[in-house]
């Protein structure tokens, strides 16, 4: 069995249905998991990752393990002591989700330093392990969907800023690979999408998706930055606007991690764009 944790974000909804697509035992595990958000057969639980008392009863007779951390406002507490409960309930293998920042930004706190100590507490971990790092996703461009359903209007920052964006369905299917099959372990997958695009590239990728013309409005920093800072903490914004408009070039490189693990090039964000058009309408 495959325990897949954050089974309700971007990247742990498409695994679980991979998964369970593929016959895979699944139990799906996130804060607030409701039924409908997961395919039939697979098994639901309410876990924390803050707190690994409670994933007991999840990891109970599973020997694989997909690790997502919580994002940036929720890091785990103590990734060696949900390692540890992994391990002593039977887990031999876990696939972690990181960031590209680790190694673009090892020296920001909010991004690459918090996900370097996951990532150790992985490697020491005892198991075989498998870590992803992707870039930015395609799906971030959800921040955008009721303006654009309401004005077909994207506002952002650094409008003409290209980075290689990537499909949250093909980190899934990596990480599908990693979880069922060999020759994967103690590896270290960089992933992007096949080309970068901009954020004025990704607003007409949406009109396009939609058949009518999206407007692109660019905004200041210290708009978007107001903006964000309604969801985020401000050291996870200062860094994301210093990715968005100041990209070092590790950040701007496409990675070719993707198109070896699948054997096929990953999505462009036009292709994500059309996929999932019906959120934008």
């Amino acid at each position: 069995m495959i325990v897949v944790t954050g089974a309700t974000g971007n990247v742990g909804r498409e695994l679980v249905r991979v998964l369970s697509a593929g016959g895979e035992r699944v139990t799906a595990t996130s804060r607030n998991i409701a039924d409908p958000e997961v395919p039939d057969g697979v098994r639901r639980s309410r876990a924390d990752l803050t707190d690994p008392e409670s994933l007991r009863s999840v990891l109970d007779g599973a020997d694989a393990l997909f690790l997502h951390d919580g994002g940036p406002s929720a890091h785990l507490l103590s990734p060696r002591d949900v390692l540890d409960a992994a391990k002593r309930s039977g887990i031999r293998r876990v696939v972690l989700l990181s960031s590209l920042g680790v190694e673009t930004r090892p020296e920001s706190p909010s991004h690459g330093g918090m996900m370097r100590a996951v990532e150790d507490a992985v490697r020491e971990s005892g198991m075989d392990w498998t870590i992803l790092r992707p870039g930015g996703f395609h799906s971030n461009a959800y921040a955008w969907a009721e303006p654009v359903r309401a004005h077909r209007t994207v506002a952002a920052p650094f409008g003409d800023v290209a980075l290689p964006t990537v499909d949250p369905a093909d980190i899934a299917e990596v990480a599908a690979v990693a979880l069922r099959e060999d020759g994967h372990s103690h590896k270290v997958y960089e992933l992007t999408g096949p080309v970068p695009t901009t954020p004025r590239q990704r607003a007409a990728a949406i009109g396009d998706a939609l058949g009518e013309p999206v407007r692109f409005v660019e905004q200041t920093r210290e708009e978007a930055r107001e903006q964000m800072l309604a969801f985020l903490p401000e050291p996870v914004v200062e860094t994301t606007l210093a990715v968005l408009g100041h990209p070092t070039p590790a950040e701007q490189r496409v990675r070719p991690d993707a198109e070896r693990v699948l054997g096929r090039a990953p999505h462009a964000f036009e292709e994500w764009a059309r996929r999932n058009a019906a959120a934008f309408r």
